[in-house]
């Protein structure tokens, strides 16, 4: 039972399977719950329905496997790309994880 009426955030990630290259992004509704004892427990929904962690052990909706990279979002088309031979690789040093968000 809990005490507190629940914390609601939104989050959203980009997936890549790194054995059949499938690529999806999902939104995510995180609702955080105090219980009476003090313990916070921490529930994702999906689609309206309620799922695992995404962090925990994402499994490919393509083929099942569990080696799957987490990006941020909005990802998903530049590692197809990367697959597909057509991205030009950055610059050395100069990555996506360290350009300035506009």
């Amino acid at each position: 039972m809990t005490t507190q009426h629940p914390y609601r955030a939104q989050e959203a990630y980009s997936f890549a399977c790194m054995r059949c290259g499938y690529g999806w992004e999902q939104d995510y509704e995180i609702h955080h719950h105090i219980r009476a004892d003090g313990s916070e427990t921490v529930t994702y929904r999906a689609d309206g329905e309620t799922v695992p962690s995404p962090l925990s052990r994402p499994t490919c909706v393509n083929c099942g496997s569990h080696v799957v990279r987490i990006m941020q979002p909005g990802r998903v088309h530049v590692f197809e790309e990367l697959l597909q031979g057509s991205h030009q690789a950055p610059p050395h040093g100069r990555h996506w994880w360290n350009r300035p968000v506009s």
